[in-house]
């Protein structure tokens, strides 16, 4: 439940996600105003991958520094998550905690999580939303040298860096373009830029979804969700391609077709379902505060 001292907290917190947090907080602030009579509860991005084993959220750093200012991976589009995998589930016909899938959340940002029993056992972003994924506009993973390379060498400031790696990178960094739509129709013209865009964006794709089949074994299903997972049939079938060894082989007739609500765009021979499921967090918001108010 939100009080001052929670406010508080999440204002504290701006430097871990400083795209969401003052957005946040400023449309807290204005329903307070507005409705204060009214209970406005909190729900984090971060509470459903708070079930990750301690081997999957721990950094290689100093232990007693990590401890003492909370540096882990905490991982984000949690409420997607959430929604997606007790639809998946549910599609499958399958008990929540037998669910073993790997979860594509793409979209402007993006991300990627391992779902074993059910739950969240590992994900590709971090202790902030920057790491994992190419996105729109954030970098995705990187040699955190760069960081101290630029300081140095080009004699740029932490913050400039810092807006570098989360509005100026990604997609917009590679070709002047965040919206995936757009560098889609550029490399369909063979523009080298988008082309080496989709290459690098469908590239860290793989990296995480053939590293969490390491890390889970068989699985039950690769789901595609937002705006990106859900629409862009180019993408899919991109990441798909090639993982036919491993199981995953995708019905390219299927891929195209744009009906609505959760459906298979797996091949027969597959081992494991290719899902897409339309998310839902504002659903999965309301459902949660709905059962903390209860």
């Amino acid at each position: 439940m939100l009080t001052d001292e929670v406010i508080s907290e999440i204002e504290k917190l701006v430097p871990l996600a400083p795209l969401h947090n003052p957005g946040n907080l400023s449309g807290i602030r204005a329903a307070i105003a507005e409705f204060p009579s009214l209970t406005q509860v909190a729900v984090f991005d971060t509470a459903f991958h708070q079930t990750m084993p301690v081997s999957s959220y721990s950094y290689a750093i100093d232990a007693n520094l990590a401890a003492q200012y909370g540096v882990r991976k905490y991982g984000f589009h949690g409420s997607s998550y959430a929604y997606v995998t007790a639809q998946a589930a549910e599609f499958l016909g399958k008990d929540l905690r037998d669910l073993n899938a790997i979860i594509l959340h793409l979209g402007n940002g993006a991300s990627a999580c391992a779902i074993k029993n059910g739950k969240s056992f590992d994900t590709s972003m971090g202790m902030s939303p920057l790491p994992g994924l190419v996105m729109g506009t954030r970098s995705g993973d990187i040699d955190p040298a760069i960081i101290f390379y630029l300081h140095n060498e080009a004699e740029m400031g932490f913050d400039e860096i810092d807006l570098l790696l989360n509005s100026q990178s990604g997609l917009q960094g590679l070709t002047g373009s965040g919206d995936l739509r757009d560098v889609l129709e550029r490399a369909e013209q063979n523009e080298p830029a988008a082309v080496l865009a989709i290459e690098v964006y469908v590239q860290r794709i793989k990296h995480y979804l053939e590293a969490y089949l390491a890390e889970l074994g068989q699985i039950d299903a690769v789901v595609f969700t937002a705006g990106v997972g859900e629409n862009a049939a180019p993408i899919r079938r991109l990441v798909c391609a090639g993982l036919e060894p491993v199981g995953i082989v995708l019905n390219q007739q299927l891929n195209q077709q744009h009906p609505s609500g959760t459906r298979s765009i797996s091949a027969e021979s597959s081992k494991s379902q290719v899902l897409v499921i339309p998310t839902n967090e504002e659903l999965e918001i309301a459902t949660r505060v709905a059962e903390f108010l209860e």
